[in-house]
């Protein structure tokens, strides 16, 4: 397969899955949005695809403390605990950056939550999540901003979740994966 055509699987990929989260927001009883929110929803706002932040990097665990407690605050004012899984290094526009990926006993995947400079003006403000396979026997991960999503809370106050920690606060804008949403009761 060509270059071309696997960003063509890429972003068909991509379509088909917003495709279906937008369903799923819209229809399904278990949606984070009010029945009110539902009944108006047409679907979510994304930012178009974004090769560059398609990142295939090795996860960097040398001088991560992989067994010290990370407690995340809610945004009900609970708290969540994590593990650092280890650190993507990155540019964006030539400026450099990184980010932690957490592990938790309840999921397989690794987590990455994250802040950026579209925080509050493009996107939620209080940051977006992205669900990353665990490495491969190569400690390579695919870190695909392109499917970065607002936390539930975003949608519904009701909700608790997880405050990105500050070594997730990124200087640099992620201009990938959802925008903000705009209530529509």
């Amino acid at each position: 397969m060509t270059r071309p055509d696997r960003l063509n699987v890429r972003m068909d990929e991509l379509d088909r899955f917003r495709a279906e989260k937008d369903a799923f927001f819209r229809d399904d009883p278990d949606s984070p949005l009010t029945p009110g929110q539902r009944a108006a929803f047409d679907h979510l706002s994304y930012f178009a695809h974004e090769e560059p932040l398609v990142l295939d990097r090795r996860l960097e665990t040398g001088g991560v403390d992989r067994n010290e407690p990370i407690v995340m605050q809610t945004t009900t004012g609970g708290e969540q605990l994590y593990r650092r899984a280890g650190i993507v290094r990155f540019e964006v526009d030539g400026e450099p950056a990184h980010v932690t990926l957490y592990a938790s006993s309840d999921s397989d995947d690794l987590f990455l939550p994250f802040r950026d400079a579209t925080s509050g003006r493009e996107t939620y403000g209080a940051g977006r999540y992205l669900d990353v396979e665990p490495a491969g026997g190569d400690g390579r991960v695919v870190v695909d901003f392109n499917y970065a999503y607002n936390p539930y809370c975003a949608y519904n106050p009701d909700w608790s979740c997880p405050i990105p920690p500050g070594e997730n606060w990124l200087a640099v804008p992620i201009r990938a994966g959802e925008k903000t949403f705009a209530s529509v009761e």
